[in-house]
């Protein structure tokens, strides 16, 4: 057992440099994010290791991690600490080196090994690290493990054991790419930018593309840890505007933009356009339906409602479910109701067999889109989108709310609705046809116009969505009764944006 972990020290101090701290914030609902070393010491990453080996022994689960890390200038160290608290823990190590979370999750599969300890902020600002963990391959940590975690680590309880051993696999990313890259190559040549953010993605991104058929332009793929140009985030708007004017300047026929850690990739047309991750799901459920009949989708409740209306996807017999976001929910939810495919607005794509093993992988959605626009000649991507029913849809609009008092909020909200729909009440001058209450609460109206409030699931703010199929009149409307419903809860702050 090490020394129970403190939250209060401080660096340059001897007390920093032989005790370890971990604060309890960095425990989150499905992966663990600190800044370091403000948050976390080596110390403490220590003893985060040998709290998942002990937890793992603890559920008589086999002690074996893929570990692998970022590209940031602090990660390889954060690394060691881990590694060297999972032996002192009796777990057998197989360091895969510099990775990609997908990469990661391929080696539990390649190697044969159930868990995985990641460590990646991922998009986050320099400063931060984190680590994304499972004990069984495609599946990453719940709310249940993570406060298993912590309860563990926190109260001093990790336990060292025998047997621990270390492996390194020099060869796991060429591995990787060959298994990404086995299946036919494209018929049409596609020019495609493919945009990192100088994050660990551009170690690889263009080789895969290449290794597909298409010609690529490279932008921000030198890795710099110091991100100069902006974060390697695909939702942040420095980086949309920069794949926007890559694609337009060489006249690509797509762009793609991925994350720090590769799980994610953002779209943006010919023509320049972001289109919403969501909406890009739309148009791969389309093609993918229309190879595999009555197929069945999992997608998150800020996602727009044209999984349940679209008419191409009725004809192809294709069924959809609104699940909780968050990439482990929704990988998980995935998994078990044996999807093809799991949509995330955020970015996230998680292909089931025989499109993909489960987990959530930017390179693999990015080949999907290239695939679809091989098999639709003489269309773009613009077109494609064109072709999707209208809708008017707003942006995530998150409103502040403290983190002990936004679940109560949502609580609160939901009951109103369930209210208004049992006693047959008009909202936004319609009946509620369905409530989805498993993320907050997802209000349909009569036409499909929708709104969400739900919880953040890492910031002390609300999650506010809507959209509407008939008209953005209807759209703001719904908008309009959620909000006058906030307007009453002093909790509730102001908002990052309003429609």
């Amino acid at each position: 057992m090490l020394v129970k972990p403190r939250a209060d020290l401080v660096a340059n101090t001897a007390d920093f440099e032989r005790l370890p701290l971990v604060k309890p914030t960095g425990f989150r609902e499905y992966d663990a994010r600190w800044l370091y070393p403000k948050d976390i010491n080596l110390m403490g990453l220590n003893a985060i290791g040998l709290g998942l080996a002990t937890l793992a022994g603890k559920r008589r689960l086999p002690k074996r991690f893929v570990v692998g890390h970022d590209y940031r200038s602090y990660s390889g160290a954060v690394k060691q600490a881990l590694i060297a608290g999972l032996l002192a823990g009796g777990a057998q190590v197989n360091d895969i080196g510099l990775a990609l979370s997908p990469m990661a999750y391929f080696a539990q599969f390649e190697l044969d090994v159930e868990g995985v300890a990641m460590v990646t902020a991922s998009h986050n600002d320099n400063g931060w690290t984190g680590i994304k963990m499972g004990f069984a391959r495609p599946l990453t940590f719940g709310p249940d493990e993570m406060t298993a975690l912590k309860d563990l680590v926190l109260s001093g309880q990790g336990e060292t054991a025998p047997g621990g051993s270390y492996v390194f696999v020099p060869d796991l990313a060429d591995r990787y790419i060959r298994a990404l890259t086995v299946g036919p190559k494209l018929a049409r040549r596609l020019k495609v930018v493919a945009a990192c953010g100088n994050g660990t993605a551009g170690a690889w991104a263009p080789r895969v593309l290449e290794a597909i058929g298409c010609e690529v332009v490279p932008l921000d793929c030198d890795l710099d840890f110091n991100f100069p140009r902006h974060n390697p985030n695909p939702e942040d708007m420095k980086m949309l505007h920069a794949i926007s004017e890559a694609v337009l300047a060489n006249q690509a026929d797509v762009g793609f933009g991925f994350d720090g850690d590769g799980d994610r990739c953002g779209v943006v047309d010919n023509e320049g356009h972001e289109i919403f991750a969501d909406k890009v799901g739309v148009m791969l459920a389309r093609d993918l339906s229309a190879l595999h009949p009555n197929a069945l989708f999992v997608v998150d409740v800020k996602s727009t409602g044209l999984f349940m209306t679209d008419p191409v996807l009725a004809a192809h017999g294709a069924r959809a479910l609104y699940w909780k976001t968050g990439h482990s929910y929704m990988k998980r939810h995935t998994f078990e109701q044996k999807a093809l495919v799991g949509f995330e607005k955020s970015g996230h794509y998680f292909f089931q067999p025989p499109l993909g093993r489960g987990y959530d992988d930017g390179f693999l959605a990015a080949i999907a889109v290239c695939h679809m626009l091989d098999r639709a000649p003489g269309k773009s991507l613009a077109d494609l989108e064109r072709e999707l029913p209208k809708t008017w849809g707003s942006p995530t609009m998150s409103p502040h709310c403290a983190d002990e008092e936004k679940y109560a909020i949502v609580d609160k909200i939901t009951a109103q609705y369930k209210e208004a729909a049992s006693n047959g009440a008009t909202i936004a001058g319609q009946k509620i046809r369905d409530l989805v209450t498993v993320n907050g609460v997802r209000v349909v109206l009569q036409d499909g116009t929708w709104g969400l409030v739900r919880a953040s699931s890492n910031k002390p703010e609300l999650v506010i969505v809507v959209e509407s199929p008939t008209s953005e009149a209807n759209m703001r409307a719904i908008f309009a009764d959620i909000d006058g419903r906030l307007a009453k809860c002093p909790e509730v702050g102001e908002y990052n944006q309003k429609i």
